[in-house]
């Protein structure tokens, strides 16, 4: 048997200038989606951003120490990072498409 929950919706009302309005409807249409929806999403997000500015993170003593002991090694070169990074930018010269 399959029990399904009910996902209640609650109503957002907001007073904005016709500007904000014709930038965001820009915005929707570049991404593909409705009005509701961008504004849904850049909403989520940056709520999400300030709760995780927030969080506190709560560790022993013993993993604070591990934590900290992996931090302060010296950071190991990642050959394929390495390799991207030393390429020339599409916009400077010799740029070639690696195929």
């Amino acid at each position: 048997m399959t029990v399904s929950a009910k996902r209640r919706r609650c109503a957002l009302s907001m007073r904005l200038p016709e500007a904000d309005v014709a930038v965001i409807d820009r915005a929707a249409a570049r991404r593909g989606c409705s009005r509701t929806e961008f504004v849904r999403n850049a909403a989520v997000r940056a709520a999400e951003e300030v709760v995780m500015e927030n969080a506190l993170i709560r560790m022993t003593p013993e993993g604070f120490a591990d934590f900290m002991k992996t931090l302060s090694k010296p950071a190991e070169p990642i050959p394929e990072l390495v390799e991207h990074l030393s390429r020339p930018a599409p916009w400077e010269d010799g740029y070639e498409p690696k195929r």
